[in-house]
């Protein structure tokens, strides 16, 4: 028996020999006696990105969709008909306001004013005449004012036929660029064919709607910005002109602007992406959406302090597609935490995996 207890001594050294050697290697490699991260380790910890607050310039804006107009168009057409006896413009080429640029035979108007001319010369003679025996008294009142309304007839005349003979005249009514003429010399022209389109495009219009819910955040003089497809410029414009009254059918406003053109490259019917600028706050504090996060009647955000994670309760303003503005609750250089919302609690250990 006192040889079986013996046996059983050696035994229980050898089992605390092999511990004793086994116990520093757990305590390096981190691990305890299960194979599980010993408590406290940084391997253990959650990791998060974060963001340091900095206040930058925040621009609430307004997106839609546009069309660019002509800031003056018209469709030349003749006011009388007849034969097209000249054509006095190049397709393509700029024009100034009251340049010839057709002309209709006029030639039964002409002899028509010739004539007048020539019974104005003679009424004007006998109203003279009649002038100078009034005041001798060699004739009545009566004698004179009769030829005096001759007189002031033939002129009435004359101006009927000149205003018809302008007619005859297709003249530029603003400087602008005239298009593809569809008339030739020879043919025959009237009303309803027309001549060509003048157009001027510098400054150029764009036209866009807005929705009724930001009606009141547009003024005349307001700047927007905006892209046509196949350029990659961006243009600038101001607002000139807002309808006054919201279309009943797409709840929306309609709303014009005006950028310059000098170059002629922006095209009236062109597609444009317009972006208004409704309000620019110099000094905002903006984070990433995603790192808000709603409670009941509040909302909160985690900052990053001592290496845990500190809950912060915020007030929010402006949205932007990626990021909210903070109005109070952080500071500028805050470091807010934005991935992991869901998993921290107050006074978590966390440590980051990334700066944003």
């Amino acid at each position: 028996m006192a040889l079986k207890m013996k046996g059983m001594k050696w035994v229980l050294v050898l089992l605390l020999l092999v511990a004793a050697l086994a116990l520093p290697k757990l305590l390096v490699s981190g691990k305890n006696p299960s194979g599980r991260p010993a408590g406290g380790s940084q391997q253990n910890l959650l990791a998060v990105q974060v963001r340091v607050v900095q206040p930058k310039l925040l621009q609430n804006s307004i997106r839609t969709t546009g069309t660019l107009l002509a800031n003056e168009e018209v469709e030349l057409r003749s006011e009388a008909t007849g034969k097209v006896t000249g054509i006095f413009f190049k397709e393509g080429s700029r024009v100034s306001k009251g340049d010839l640029l057709v002309k209709i035979n006029n030639a039964d108007l002409q002899a028509q004013l010739q004539k007048l001319q020539f019974q104005k010369e003679l009424a004007e003679e006998r109203e003279f005449r009649q002038r100078k025996q009034l005041e001798t008294d060699l004739t009545s009142q009566e004698q004179y004012d009769i030829a005096l309304n001759a007189l002031n007839g033939v002129k009435a005349d004359i101006e009927v036929v000149e205003a018809q003979i302008a007619k005859t005249e297709i003249r530029a009514p603003f400087d602008g660029q005239i298009g593809l003429k569809y008339i030739s010399e020879g043919s025959y022209l009237s009303p309803a064919v027309k001549v060509a389109n003048l157009l001027n495009i510098h400054p150029i219009k764009i036209e866009f709607s807005i929705p009724e819910k930001y009606a009141t955040e547009v003024q005349p003089g307001d700047k927007i910005s905006f892209t046509i497809q196949g350029s990659s410029n961006t243009y600038e414009g101001e607002i000139y002109a807002i309808e006054p009254k919201i279309d009943p059918l797409t709840r929306t406003l309609l709303v014009r602007a005006l950028s310059p053109n000098p170059r002629r490259t922006l095209y009236p019917g062109a597609f444009a992406d317009v972006q208004l600028i409704s309000e620019q706050i110099p000094n905002a504090l903006l984070i990433p959406t995603e790192a808000v996060i709603p409670e009941l009647n509040a909302k909160k955000v985690f900052l990053y302090k001592n290496g845990k994670a500190t809950s912060m309760a915020v007030e929010t303003g402006t949205r932007t597609p990626e990021e909210i503005q903070v109005t109070s609750g952080i500071a500028a250089g805050d470091t807010v935490i934005t991935s992991g919302t869901l998993q921290l609690r107050q006074g978590m250990p966390v440590k980051i995996s990334e700066l944003r």
